[in-house]
């Protein structure tokens, strides 16, 4: 379809007021979809300060930039008034290095990180990827220690470190971030699974639901709920809880190191997640609520819903 003469109008005065802008879905704070995700967490590295567009809230400006540009995906970033491309190519830039030279950025060391592999973790690293011929594992660790595995090709830019026999991808600052890390293999109520250890990272303590409501009462401690607003509706935030998803990490991360935080979720798997992260920020009074709001509804407050 044609762009109409508005839409271009306003597209081009965004491109005009602001030197880079990202056209995504959701916000920089809080992505909507996996690929403007991993946009943001590419500039997040690179640069402090560009423009995004939620086409989300703009059904005009989500269809009129996929003509503008002729480029059929969101997200789009452009700089300087020029598209430079979708999520892949940003990605493959940011991997590359052109992206530093776009932004006239200092260029990251890509000396291979040295990390550690648990027996027990390669153990079970080769079991995963004992049919995935031609893949490569890739380790990503954004600018807030949040951090996955993926089992995807290799590429020509990636650095790349050997562990107990393992070959682990990394893009330029997940490399950085990766140095001294552990990766081991883990058994907790929730279930196995690989678990990263950042140098100096304190152990996450576990919190019953009991012992959480005896220190909500006593006032002695943070309550920080990680779920999602759909999560939130069903079953609401305890009284006094902060929400990760409104205030972003880089407020809580504002507290005390010392702050003693607990973390709660739906069953107590990304609540855990959240708790190792502020651990590799240096955090040292962390707790998990083991089981949840789940746990909560079925042994404290029945009146609570589950869901």
């Amino acid at each position: 379809m044609a762009l109409d003469t508005p839409t271009r109008e306003r597209i081009e005065a965004l491109l005009a007021q602001h030197e880079v802008v990202l056209f995504m879905k959701g916000t920089r704070r809080q992505p909507m979809c996996g690929f403007s995700a991993a946009a943001t967490n590419t500039l997040n590295d690179i640069i402090d300060d560009y423009h995004t567009v939620n086409v989300l809230d703009d059904p005009e400006i989500r269809e009129g930039i996929k003509e503008f540009g002729q480029w059929p995906t969101i997200p789009q970033l452009y700089v300087k008034g020029e598209l430079v491309g979708g999520s892949d190519i940003i990605r493959q830039m940011y991997t590359s290095g052109e992206l530093y030279g776009l932004f006239g950025a200092t260029p990251p060391d890509r000396t291979p990180p040295a990390i550690t592999i648990t027996d027990k973790a390669a153990e079970a690293i080769r079991g995963g990827m004992a049919n995935a011929q031609g893949m490569a594992l890739h380790l990503e660790i954004g600018p807030d220690h949040s951090a996955g595995f993926q089992l995807a090709p290799g590429g020509s830019h990636d650095i790349v470190t050997v562990a107990n026999g393992i070959e682990v991808h990394f893009d330029p600052g997940s490399a950085q971030r990766a140095n001294g890390v552990v990766i081991d293999w883990v058994s907790t109520v929730q279930g196995e699974g690989l678990s990263l250890k950042f140098p100096g990272a304190v152990e996450i303590g576990s919190l019953t639901v009991h012992a959480l409501k005896e220190r909500l009462a006593a006032g002695d401690l943070v309550l920080v709920d990680v779920r999602p607003a759909h999560g939130r509706a069903m079953a609401a935030p305890l009284a006094g809880a902060r929400i990760l998803e409104d205030e972003g990490y880089e407020a809580l991360a504002a507290l005390p190191k010392d702050t003693p935080i607990a973390f709660i979720c739906h069953h107590g798997i990304s609540s855990r997640a959240a708790a190792e992260r502020f651990a590799a920020h240096g955090f040292t009074h962390l707790f998990n609520v083991e089981g949840g709001m789940d746990a909560w509804a079925r042994e404290v407050d029945p009146s609570v819903p589950r869901y």
